[in-house]
């Protein structure tokens, strides 16, 4: 009886040692949830905010400017070149930069150009030539939205803040969901539904907890999907994608490869995957420039997709450039076309991205709701909309639980007993270097500033 008691007694102090040690990780994990979601929820709103906007851009963008794409079919159209000429009538000084055709028969066309250093568009009646109206580039609404989307109006500042937030809200999600695994077995209420009859304390931890699972999904979605774009981690991932060892493949080009170090972004909007593909250069042998009509034909014959656009070379040696940034993925193309003898240079499409470069295209238009039209538009609302509600629903959590002095933030447990929980740290750190950084300057910033000052300490229950 004795051994039996002894065992019993060794069993229990190991069953609290264990108890402690998942307490002492419970409590971390929250601290951390607790910290991200205070000084990131407000960046999250703004994202979801201005991303809901944005999934509505061909609609919002066919209202605002109706009377400037609308036309009465006819006919036939004039030919791109005399499109052009009545622009430069209206604009003598401006220089052409662009051509759009109109991708459906009651389209205007649409010619970039540039004066005093400004970019405008002139729409213009491809049936008669006539002037339709003009234009700013900068002024447009949904290219304001796009700016407080992907870098708060702040430039270089903004676009690593919202790389920071958008990091920051994977370390959310995965502190979330430790957070939200039941400790209780067959429990479905609070966990996956919310409970209307446990009060309010209750109902308001479930209203944030129990929407944060079924939104998590999506919202990892939405940000492993637009990082491609952010000026750090995306830029490094791109080049990382591009040097592979993939590259481009050797059918794209019809002639040498290009010595050129320019990269086709630095002259065009093109899809995301093409966006490192060097531009080629016009072999000049003193001919006479091709004609944009033959450009058209061109593009044509190639099969584009007929929201493309031509991008005008304006040096000797410059090639036009035609973008198809197309609304599915699949119909994505980017060619560089030698501009004195009408030769295709390059042609990269879909079909000859490598596995990663399809599945970053696909992201991007599955991210801006246009691969599968109004219902994907719908999907992507309803996860911003259930970002919005969670980060909101958490920061009321906070207000009404948040003592009167004190942050109300779990007390922090030495980080060196939660040896897993600070290898997943490290790890988002090393995956995700702006995280890293942060999480330097949150120690630096623990070590001299919070460790150093008792109130600060209390304040921060540290």
């Amino acid at each position: 009886m004795e051994i039996v008691r002894e065992d019993n007694v060794i069993s229990a102090q190991g069953n609290a040692k264990k108890q402690r040690a998942e307490n002492l990780l419970y409590r971390a994990v929250w601290r951390w949830h607790f910290y991200a979601g205070i000084l990131f929820a407000p960046f999250l709103v703004i994202l979801a905010v201005t991303g809901s906007v944005y999934l509505f851009k061909p609609q919002i963008e066919q209202v605002l400017y109706q009377s400037y794409y609308e036309v009465t079919p006819k006919d036939e159209k004039l030919a791109p070149s005399q499109q052009i000429e009545e622009a430069k009538k209206l604009y003598p000084d401006a220089l052409v930069t662009t051509y759009r055709p109109g991708e459906t028969a009651n389209r205007s066309s649409e010619i970039g150009i540039v004066s005093h250093d400004e970019g405008f568009t002139v729409f213009i009646n491809p049936y008669t030539g006539k002037f339709i109206g003009i234009l700013k580039d900068k002024d447009r609404i949904m290219d304001k939205i796009e700016e407080i989307h992907g870098e708060l109006m702040a430039g270089t500042l903004g676009d690593r803040i919202v790389e920071l937030a958008s990091c920051w809200a994977i370390v959310l999600s995965v502190t979330g969901l430790f957070l939200w695994i039941p400790r209780k077995e067959n429990r479905i209420a609070g966990v996956l539904l919310p409970r209307f009859s446990k009060g309010r304390k209750v109902l308001r931890r479930d209203l944030h907890v129990v929407p944060a699972f079924w939104v998590t999904t999506g919202m990892l979605f939405l940000i492993f999907s637009g990082l491609p774009w952010s000026g750090f981690w995306g830029e490094n991932f791109q080049s990382l994608t591009t040097n592979s060892g993939a590259g481009y493949p050797p059918s794209i080009w019809t002639g040498n490869t290009p010595t050129s170090t320019v990269k086709t972004k630095d002259i065009a909007d093109v899809p995301w995957a093409a966006e490192n593909l060097k531009v080629p250069k016009s072999d000049v042998n003193g001919l006479v420039p091709l004609s944009i009509n033959n450009v058209v034909d061109i593009a044509n014959r190639e099969g584009m997709h007929p929201s493309y656009k031509i991008i005008i070379p304006n040096e000797k040696k410059g090639v036009y450039t035609l973008s198809a940034f197309s609304p599915k993925a699949q119909d994505e193309a980017t060619i560089h076309i030698d501009q004195y003898s009408g030769a295709v240079l390059a042609d990269y499409r879909y079909d000859h991205y490598g596995f990663i470069g399809k599945l970053i295209a696909l992201g991007i238009t599955l991210h801006k709701g246009t691969q599968f039209g109004f219902f994907n538009q719908l999907i992507s609302l309803v996860i911003c909309l259930g970002i919005i509600f969670i980060s909101i629903s958490g920061l009321y959590l906070w207000i009404k639980r948040k003592p009167k002095k004190g942050m109300g933030a779990p007390k922090a447990p030495s980080i060196r007993i939660m040896k897993i929980f600070l290898i997943v740290l490290i790890t988002l750190g090393i995956i995700f270097p702006l995280v890293g950084l942060s999480l330097i300057f949150v120690w630096l910033l623990d070590w001299l500033v919070i460790q150093k000052i008792p109130s600060v300490k209390k304040f921060m229950n540290a």
